[in-house]
């Protein structure tokens, strides 16, 4: 492994991470082996961390165990963070999540972080016998445990839990999905960072940093972009974005017009990214490629890509944003 205190710590100021999905065209086994795959390759081409996301039964090019993955490519590469981002947090007793983040970061020290959304998709609560209907209520109460169990407080007998002994210490950062100013007020109170979704405009990302920068808020802000090097896949875009709608994601009900950014310059395209982070008041960017319908192949092009003309121009820009 590298030196922990030469990476970047996760969701830091300045940093840039991909979201990696599967290949639903792939058999199980095959499919971790590519998903792996792509996030070595990130992380070893330049990226600070690599996140993945939680829907159930193979929807939309999702994960169901994204915590696991995370450890799956920690496994695979010495270089920067993983994190589960969104891990739909009402769907398993906060301790428990809190404890397997724990012990991975134990076993892969200042490489985790956990970023945590409420859910809103009926498979996925009515296929663990849950109720979506209270996936808000549940949300609302246990976000401030999980932030301050991974602090190493409230822990309710699991004192001894030396994962536990260790965050206390060395405290593993969450974020917390937010689409509204509700939300991100919440997040500042509980002392949660803000995961900011891909699909809505700058001005309304902007005004959810604000509220949560005014509210005390003191963890990062990630704002999420979709990007393609080169023509734009506007047919699979399309049709990603009527997934979310009919799905019943939150984040339908804020976006507007596409926001995916394409460009054949990796500058050009650093460029506006950096300005995206800027004009939201962000310290952080996620960037995605996959859509359902993408050969593994294209995505693969597409990060090194990426790696080699957008990453280092970008993480240029953020760096110099910070420091001034």
């Amino acid at each position: 492994m590298t030196d922990e205190s030469n990476r970047s710590a996760p969701f830091a100021a300045g940093s840039v991470s991909i979201r990696l999905y599967p290949h639903n065209e792939l058999d199980a086994t095959s499919l971790l082996a590519e998903i792996c795959a792509q996030g070595a390759m990130a992380l070893d081409g330049g990226f600070d961390g690599v996140m993945t996301s939680e829907h159930h039964g193979g929807v939309g090019g999702y994960l169901p165990n994204p915590l696991q993955v995370a450890g799956f490519i920690l496994e695979d590469s010495p270089n920067g963070w993983a994190a589960p981002c969104p891990l739909l947090l009402p769907l398993r007793p906060t301790a428990m999540v809190a404890e397997e983040v724990a012990w991975l970061d134990a076993r892969h020290p200042g490489r985790v972080g956990l970023g945590v959304g409420s859910g809103a998709m009926a498979l996925d609560f009515e296929s663990m016998g849950l109720d979506v209907a209270n996936a808000a209520t549940m949300f609302k109460a246990e976000l401030p445990r999980i932030v301050d169990m991974l602090r190493g407080a409230d822990l309710h007998g699991l004192d001894a839990d030396r994962a536990f002994q260790r965050v206390a210490q060395h405290p593993i950062p969450v974020l917390s999905a937010a689409v509204s100013v509700t939300a991100s007020k919440r997040a500042a109170r509980c002392g949660a960072g803000l995961i900011l979704e891909g699909m809505s405009p700058v001005e309304h990302l902007a005004r959810l940093c604000q509220e949560f920068d005014q509210a005390g808020g003191s963890g990062s802000k990630v704002v999420i972009r979709r990007v393609w090097l080169g023509r734009p896949l506007t047919e699979l875009i399309e049709k990603q974005r009527g997934f979310y709608a009919s799905a019943g994601n939150a984040s339908a009900r804020t976006m507007g017009s596409d926001q995916t950014v394409t460009s054949s310059d990796g500058r050009e395209m650093a460029e506006i990214l950096a300005s995206i982070v800027s004009d939201c008041g962000a310290d952080a960017i996620n960037l995605r490629i996959h859509l359902p319908g993408i050969p593994a192949e294209a995505v693969r092009e597409q990060i090194a890509g990426l790696c080699s003309d957008v990453v280092p121009h970008l993480r240029a820009r953020l760096s110099d944003r910070t420091v001034s």
